[in-house]
């Protein structure tokens, strides 16, 4: 079933960057209507690279992170970034380090944190995602001062440079940044006078991306990285964005793939929490103070081992 989902992730990939611009938009502008489907099939796009990151996506490894670079390359980021960055997330969720809508009312305000929070919730994250391709003109020392510079107790962007500038990480990361320019250099030049067609497709995948990736822990308690949650979803959807929304379930069991975790959810008696659209709309509330009811720590418990699928 994997081989089956990428080839079709990929093949919208391609009519997207390719075929769109070359065969059909000469054909009939009305075309270009079809990049508003397109667009949602970002969901997916990022599921199955989540799979490759947990080494779900096939049993294979090797061949597991060979797909997960090629779809990261159509998604328009390096995989190296991407997995990095996303077991740190598992790793410091709702701690000091990543808190994202959380900001400290001793320090600053909240319109100052709200001056970092929408940018990021519109379209932000995904387009530092994409802008990282620069980066992979830096040489070894740059990494060094970059990583000196981003270390930070409240961040975990000093972690997640430390991890790429290392040697092998390095080097797949720069090949992966070339691919990606290339891949959109070509599609841009495939566009043409149409570019713009191309810049809203981009414009729409950040917009996606980044209202999603916090929706799951906004206003959840702190200090607790196993913490998410299962956000509601008709099972038509559920299915279509690889049971992303059992994302509770995911961060207790991060080995599962994608489809074990409906039985996890069913076995363990879990509970959705949020529907997911309205959990996606309240983040436009903004910043959260760390003093608020709502995200205060919980007394401390044991251990958790999570370091499965990492």
């Amino acid at each position: 079933m994997a081989v089956v989902l990428v080839v079709a992730a990929l093949g919208t990939l391609v009519l997207q960057l390719l075929v769109l611009p070359l065969v059909l938009l000469p054909i009939d502008m009305h075309w270009g209507w079809l990049l508003l489907p397109l667009a949602l099939t970002t969901v997916p796009l990022w599921s199955l690279v989540h799979e490759a990151i947990h080494g779900t996506l096939l049993r294979d490894r090797p061949w597991n992170d060979r797909l997960g670079r090629l779809l990261a390359i159509g998604y328009g980021a390096p995989f190296t970034l991407l997995k990095a960055g996303h077991l740190l997330h598992h790793r410091y969720s709702r701690t000091r380090r990543e808190r994202t809508e959380v900001y400290d009312p001793e320090t600053t305000s909240w319109l100052v944190a709200a001056r970092m929070y929408y940018p990021r919730l519109l379209g932000g994250l995904y387009l530092a995602e994409l802008a990282s391709v620069l980066l992979a003109l830096l040489p070894a020392a740059g990494w060094h001062r970059l990583v000196r510079r981003a270390d930070s107790l409240d961040s975990v962007t000093g972690l997640l440079f430390e991890r790429v500038s290392r040697r092998d990480n390095l080097r797949r990361f720069r090949l992966e940044a070339v691919a990606v320019v290339a891949a959109y250099t070509g599609s841009a030049i495939a566009y043409g006078a149409h570019v713009w067609l191309l810049a809203l497709a981009v414009a729409a995948r950040a917009l996606l991306v980044s209202l999603a990736d916090n929706a799951y822990h906004y206003r959840t308690r702190l200090e607790r990285p196993l913490e998410a949650m299962n956000l509601r979803l008709p099972r038509a959807l559920e299915l279509f964005v690889l049971a992303f929304n059992l994302h509770s379930v995911h961060h207790r069991h991060p080995g599962l793939r994608w489809h074990e975790l409906r039985a996890a959810f069913v076995a363990e008696q879990d509970e959705f929490h949020l529907g997911w659209f309205p959990a996606v709309a309240r983040q436009l509330r903004g910043p959260v103070p760390a003093t608020a009811d709502a995200v205060r720590p919980l007394p401390a418990s044991p251990v958790t081992d999570i370091s499965a699928g990492q």
